[in-house]
């Protein structure tokens, strides 16, 4: 293992090759990465502003399933000073090493090895794209220098009612920073020594020394039986070899954060954790706040104008309450409240949004009634169209109906009165 200096040259690998079968039909035409959150943003936008507000600004992100929409918003959006070298890349799986597309988060770090060895860091910084939550990866780096580890772990505390959702790692009784064991979604696991009622959680963000990585990914390569993937055989070879730690997510202090939002994590890998993600942006006492200037979440809106809201005579007056409007909206006379509407969102006069999630370029037409919907982009919505009234009529139209309730409309799906 290479000795580290206390300046380490780092570069950042972002594993955005998820498919998000659980977030159908959003990602019917998209990588779950690539998926809008919050009206401006892609989910990928957490993940890569941590990441740059870090300090590292090298970064590569290795994509693979329906990546188009995910390539096309990386490369308008996060572009660095070519002048000091830095960068954020895509990189597609390109079957380098034989006629195999990524097997599994390990392989796709295997089959992109070039990278590394161009690039010469000596720590890299591992994460995934899509969750929702800020994080300064450099605090985590140096408890990694500091302790030697082969391995360091990004972990959330959660409660231990829910230990069989997760990657759960127990610490060791000598030091609760090394990882005793790591364990797949336990049904018994024990609690933490200062909190009995709590487990860490892996948040699938590790840091690693280049030349260790590289080798554990290139024995990995070779090793029967593996499914080649980060969490379930990467970390536990770790571990097993008594060089695995972990980082506990409560330590991470993060410029602006208050105890409030402190800790914040979501994965909203289900269609009702992204919808109330979501509305959680938009409640009086949002828990994550998108108002934190000192640790921005950057994106790109393009050249658009501001949101207008037109029409205040009688019962056609165009307002949104309790909600987020992006940029490029036309509120015309309708009625929006609880919602978040994503950029060059019309709606028309007598219509109304309730507690919804409309994406990109979607139009409301005149006395539509929309409740606790998700929308996709480029949907038009007709005249005296009700979505959310009646589940039975929504499943009869094609539209998805998520256990919590709430109906989804594909991209550019055609809705019928």
């Amino acid at each position: 293992m290479a000795r580290r200096s206390q300046n380490p040259k780092v570069l950042a690998i972002v594993l955005a090759g998820g498919e998000g079968k659980r977030l159908m039909p959003l990602t019917a035409d998209r990588a779950k990465p690539a998926v809008p959150f919050g009206g401006i943003y892609r989910l990928i936008d957490f993940a890569l502003s941590n990441v740059v507000n870090s300090g590292y600004l090298k970064v590569v992100v290795l994509t693979q399933y329906k990546s188009h929409s995910l390539d096309k918003h990386i490369t308008a959006t996060w572009r660095m000073s070519t002048l000091l070298g830095n960068y954020v890349a895509p990189v597609p799986a390109q079957q380098r090493v034989g006629k195999d597309w990524f097997l599994g988060s390990a392989d796709a770090i295997y089959q992109s090895l070039n990278l590394m060895h161009d690039e010469k860091p000596d720590i890299v910084v591992v994460v995934g794209a899509d969750h929702v939550y800020r994080m300064d990866f450099s605090q985590m780096v140096d408890q990694h220098v500091e302790t030697g580890a082969g391995v360091t772990v990004a972990a959330i505390r959660q409660p231990i009612s829910l230990a069989d959702q997760f990657g759960v790692i127990e610490v060791d009784d000598a030091d609760p920073r090394k990882i005793g064991q790591f364990l797949e979604k336990p049904k018994n696991p024990k609690g933490l020594a200062d909190s009995p009622d709590e487990v860490l959680a892996s948040m699938g963000n590790y840091v690693f020394d280049a030349d260790v990585l590289m080798d554990a990914v290139t024995s990995d390569h070779d090793l029967d039986g593996s499914k080649h993937d980060m969490g379930g055989d990467i970390v536990p070879a770790f571990v097993d070899k008594g060089e695995g730690y972990v980082y506990d997510f409560k330590d991470n202090d993060v410029p602006g954060a208050t105890e409030r939002d402190r800790g914040y994590w979501r994965d909203v890998g289900t269609m009702d954790a992204y919808f109330e993600a979501n509305m959680d942006l938009i409640s009086i006492h949002p828990i994550f706040n998108l108002y934190n200037y000192e640790w921005p979440i950057y994106t790109n809106t393009g050249y658009l104008p501001p949101a207008k809201f037109v029409h205040g005579h009688g019962d056609r007056v165009g307002e949104a309450l309790n909600s987020a409007v992006s940029p490029g909206v036309v509120i015309s006379g309708g009625q929006v409240n609880g919602s978040v509407l994503a950029p060059r969102v019309k709606v028309h006069s007598y219509a109304t949004i309730v507690d919804s999630v409309i994406l990109d370029s979607v139009t409301v037409g005149r006395y539509a009634t929309i409740r606790r919907a998700i929308i996709d982009k480029y949907v038009e919505v007709p005249e005296h169209t009700m979505i959310g009234i009646d589940h039975d009529h929504d499943r009869a139209r094609g539209f998805y109906v998520s256990e919590g309730g709430i109906v989804v409309v594909g991209r550019g799906q055609k809705v019928t009165v």
